[in-house]
């Protein structure tokens, strides 16, 4: 009898995610991240998956990015600038604008790693050393710099945000990045076309590639919330016993806005898709019991979540360590509730971490080989009766801005890899659930609570200035509840969607020591920003604490970031 050859099933999951960065009154955006990274990251990871059309892979698209992915797509249809960097790149003499536009265009154009997005390109770190060099004389540049200047630094600073496979076919890129200075408005216009095309094109790319039957796209509740504390913030607890909590024990009618927050993403999954998710990643990966029940009895075929949080829930059913995780890691597990039944998948740690920040620094095609040379001593090691289930997951744009050409030629060469070997077969979250509809996987009977960052949620609650994030919109939900029901209809729309925004895990992931001072304080101010207009929305005067800062960050150069090793600190 010939012995059966055994094969890996490899998903990958790319989760692309922003926090909503515009003002609920005035619709301007406070900062530009959600159109730069679709410039640079979205279009980029879209062309990799069009050059390799028999290769399944997973989009995880949160409903807040392609929220406002839809407001730049309008803004460019109707020739209305709601981006303040948007409008000072077609804005005729930027020698008019004021001491305070100029100094923030200044800023926001110098907002970038420096050493893969400003050094590599003569003509803008230039503009950067001159900068630099007022500052040093104790010179405020903005005083001093010409409007040529400033639009030669708008210009450099869209062409760095650039994916490489943008400025390997579209000629206006290759000529604006030969000239090098000197830019006029007419360039300034030409390349605000092209932005305008592109992030128009973003969202009809990976319809199209989920209506090709290559992409399986997922969602994330509505604003990338974490589901197990807005549920009950004592769950943090279960991975971290003594963790301090928000002066406050519970946020209110929590079950009510996470079952909302899911509500809505299937609504904007379905505008833009014209169907259902097959399955959601939760916000951060983060998972409790409570949110498995959530995911199951909404009818959810899968989840995700990480290593970590597996160990910790095995470990304590075991009363023991973990075996060798080749034993319980590469298969997905049952959670069964109510009569609905919920796969869930848990990402590889190490394997993600090495992606997210490991080969950066290595070559590409090296990089690459290790990548399957680590998936082939899985299979190596996994037992002899099991096909093991690989599961890669990390977010589709922070990592890019640390790789030489924006990790282009790392994937191009991963992808490669993946499409060619005998033994490694991608495989989506969907065609994984079909093929094990009615095998004999192992039950889950609940989860500890926790992320893909340590295994815990004490990325965003526990540390004193969390805690205090957290009091303050317990405080804001409060007066919700007080003021909501007197309202009418048309006004308890925009109050709920700022709600919303404000409950959303990228307040509390930037707050604390970790993260530097100026990304600490950007956050700060816009949380503060948006629970502000919460009050105001409803008619109420907002607490003067709101006027104050409350996180200023580490002095360190070296804190922090987007983006978190899977390891305990």
């Amino acid at each position: 009898m010939t012995k059966k050859t055994r094969t890996l099933k490899f998903i990958l999951c790319w989760h692309m995610h922003q926090p909503d960065y515009r003002n609920a009154l005035t619709r301007e955006f406070e900062l530009p991240w959600t159109y730069l990274h679709a410039l640079k990251d979205y279009t980029d990871m879209a062309a990799h998956l069009e050059r390799y059309p028999n290769l399944p892979v997973v989009v995880n698209l949160v409903p807040s990015l392609m929220d406002q992915l839809v407001d730049y797509a309008e803004q460019f249809h109707e020739g209305t600038w709601r981006d303040p960097l948007l409008r000072w790149l077609v804005t005729p003499s930027l020698e008019e604008l004021s001491l305070a536009e100029r100094q923030s265009l200044i800023d926001a154009c110098l907002r970038c790693h420096a050493p893969k997005m400003i050094d590599p390109f003569p003509g803008y770190a230039r503009l950067r050393d001159c900068i630099q060099r007022f500052q040093k004389d104790g010179a405020e540049p903005a005083l001093y710099v010409s409007g040529q200047f400033l639009a030669d630094l708008l210009v450099w600073y869209h062409l760095a945000w650039m994916g490489e496979s943008l400025r390997k076919t579209i000629p206006l890129l290759g000529r604006l990045m030969a000239q090098g200075s000197g830019y006029t408005l007419a360039d300034r216009q030409a390349l605000n076309t092209l932005i305008g095309e592109t992030l128009s094109s973003i969202l009809p790319r990976y319809r199209a590639l989920q209506q090709s039957g290559q992409v399986e796209l997922s969602t994330t509740p509505n604003t990338h919330p974490i589901l197990p504390l807005l549920l009950d913030f004592a769950t943090a607890r279960e991975a971290v016993p003594h963790l301090a909590l928000p002066r406050h024990s519970l946020y209110p009618g929590g079950e009510n806005r996470a079952i909302d927050h899911i509500w809505k993403a299937l609504e904007a999954y379905h505008r833009q898709f014209g169907q259902n998710p097959t399955g959601f990643w939760p916000g951060e990966g983060a998972l409790s019991t409570a949110t498995l029940e959530m995911f199951a009895t909404q009818g959810l075929a899968w989840t995700a979540s990480s290593e970590n949080v597996l160990a910790k829930t095995l470990r304590l059913s075991w009363g023991q360590e973990t075996l060798p995780k080749e034993q319980w890691l590469y298969q997905p597990y049952l959670f069964k509730t109510e009569g609905h039944e919920l796969r869930v998948f848990f990402r590889d740690d190490q394997l993600s971490d090495r992606i997210g920040f490991e080969y950066a620094q290595w070559d590409g095609k090296s990089a690459a080989e290790d990548f399957i040379r680590q998936l082939e001593m899985i299979l190596e090691s996994a037992p002899e009766d099991q096909d093991p289930v690989v599961t890669v997951i990390l977010d589709g744009e922070n990592a890019w801005e640390y790789y030489p050409y924006n990790g282009y030629y790392f994937l191009d060469y991963l992808y490669q890899a993946l499409d060619s070997h005998p033994l490694i077969c991608p495989v989506t979250f969907a065609t994984l659930c079909q093929q094990s509809d009615g095998m004999d996987l192992p039950v889950l009977e609940h989860v500890v609570a926790g992320s893909w960052v340590y295994g815990s949620l004490t990325t965003w609650i526990g540390n004193p200035d969390k805690n205090m994030a957290w009091d303050l919109l317990v405080e804001a939900k409060a007066a919700c509840d007080r003021v909501l029901p007197s309202l009418s209809p048309d006004r308890q729309g925009p109050v709920i969607r700022q709600l919303a925004v404000c409950e959303g895990s990228d307040w509390f992931w930037w707050f604390g020591d970790y993260n530097s001072a100026e990304s600490v304080q950007l956050f700060d101010r816009l949380y503060r920003l948006n629970l502000t207009t919460l009050y105001q929305l409803l008619s109420l005067d907002p607490p003067c604490i709101l006027s104050l800062p409350f996180s200023r960050g580490s002095r360190s150069q070296e804190a922090g970031g987007a983006m978190r090793r899977n390891t305990h600190s």
